[in-house]
């Protein structure tokens, strides 16, 4: 792990891959709050998961998830009964983690960026960008950087440039200013946790299987 002004440098090369308990996938965590929770006590986690069979998602009671096909051809999600096309590549798309989903495949096997978040105890607002853009995360927020197409180069305010390369991340605590480039795509996840809470009680659970 290295240090860009301040902010982790989180290498793709480093990540475990976690297999579903129904054998569909395989999920590899990119950063989690408070770090090294489990199932049972995160406030908030970012991971990538290969989705290789149809099956159905893990529940999640009391959080909520957004969602971005980064490779594949998509998904036909089945939420609550309702059908939910994922087909479209660098969309982030919001759901409920603890209402019952099925996948589909579309065509293949699919990587999908995936974000949640427990209602009480933190937000996150997700979105992809590519081009030029300055960042600015004040106090009390965190900010992740994903690299989702191609390489991305953050520039922070202090501290040496850094280039990541496909799906390496940087995480930042605030106050943090950078400026990010890339000729592909880059996801940005705000975090803002709510005062006083840091995840559910208890000790750390296993780790989610999707």
């Amino acid at each position: 792990m290295s240090r860009a002004g301040g902010a982790r440098v989180l290498r793709a090369a480093g990540r475990t891959a976690t297999a579903w308990r129904n054998g569909g996938g395989v999920t590899r965590e990119i950063a989690a709050r408070p770090e090294g929770a489990g199932i049972a006590d995160f406030a908030w986690r970012a991971s990538l998961a290969e989705v290789a069979a149809d099956g159905p998602f893990s529940a999640f009671p009391g959080v909520d998830r957004t969602l971005t096909l980064a490779e594949g051809a998509g998904m036909d999600l089945t939420v609550a009964g309702a059908h939910r096309l994922v087909g479209e590549r660098y969309a982030p798309q919001d759901f409920a983690g603890d209402e019952p989903t099925d996948c589909r495949l579309l065509d293949g096997p699919v990587v999908n960026f995936n974000v949640m978040y427990r209602r009480d105890a933190a937000r996150a607002d997700t979105a992809v960008v590519r081009g030029r853009l300055a960042l600015d995360a004040r106090a009390g927020e965190t900010l992740l950087i994903v690299a989702l197409e191609g390489p991305a180069d953050l520039e922070p305010a202090e501290g040496p440039a850094v280039t990541l390369g496909p799906y390496d991340a940087v995480l930042a605590e605030g106050p943090f200013t950078a400026l990010v480039r890339t000729s592909g795509r880059a996801a940005l996840v705000r975090f803002r946790e709510r005062p006083g809470r840091s995840g559910p009680p208890g000790g750390p659970g296993a780790r989610p299987p999707a």
